[in-house]
């Protein structure tokens, strides 16, 4: 008999990488320092990686479609729990990555349970996720760009858009284009099953 031994994301995770913001000093005008701002890239991956490796369990039946929402969830919570302030230029970059993020947890749950648009091309549906913030649809937004993320996550290529003014679509599309980049990049994590034979240490 197998059990599940693996926590896909932790408080104490996310808490050191609180940790590193405060000593990375942050700044969002540092010129001279190249890898400014870094740290965010490198929280960016862990958690998406952490969501993908949800995925992949109940891709594999290692997890219900029940069990593996209440996983996106609670790396959710983490992500979003309030924390003391990092400094205010750091603050400032935790709230765009927190956005950025939450296209990743409603894209990983729409393509949990199927809940999404296969037929539409994706630069139409980013064009329409743009037209209906303008509109100030944020919500019609955000959810038109989590289903792009769903059929990202579903092996679809993110085209590319070019640049897309500062907005919260483009911040949402930073969470999607962290997917495309994730499922890239190294799959080990796909043939990991997380199970551990009963009587083994944990």
């Amino acid at each position: 008999m197998k059990e599940i031994k693996e926590e896909f994301y932790s408080q104490k995770r996310w808490l050191n990488w609180m940790n590193k913001v405060k000593e990375s000093k942050f700044k969002l005008t540092d010129p001279e320092d190249k890898n400014n701002g870094a740290v965010f890239v490198y929280i960016m991956d862990d958690v998406v990686l952490a969501c993908l490796k949800v995925i992949a369990r109940n891709e594999r039946e290692i997890l219900t479609s029940d069990a593996a929402l209440a996983e996106i969830n609670k790396i959710k919570d983490i992500v979003f729990q309030e924390n003391e302030t990092l400094g205010d230029d750091a603050d400032l970059m935790l709230e765009s990555l927190r956005t950025s993020l939450a296209a990743v947890f409603v894209s990983c749950q729409r393509y949990i349970v199927g809940d999404f648009d296969r037929q539409t091309s994706l630069e139409e549906l980013v064009n329409n996720a743009i037209i209906a913030e303008q509109g100030k649809n944020l919500d019609e937004a955000f959810s038109i760009l989590s289903q792009v993320g769903a059929r990202v996550i579903s092996g679809e290529s993110l085209p590319d858009f070019g640049e897309i003014p500062y907005s919260m679509t483009a911040e949402l599309i930073d969470g999607i284009d962290a997917i495309s980049a994730a499922m890239l990049g190294e799959d080990s994590y796909k043939e990991e099953d997380g199970t551990i034979d009963e009587g083994d240490d944990i």
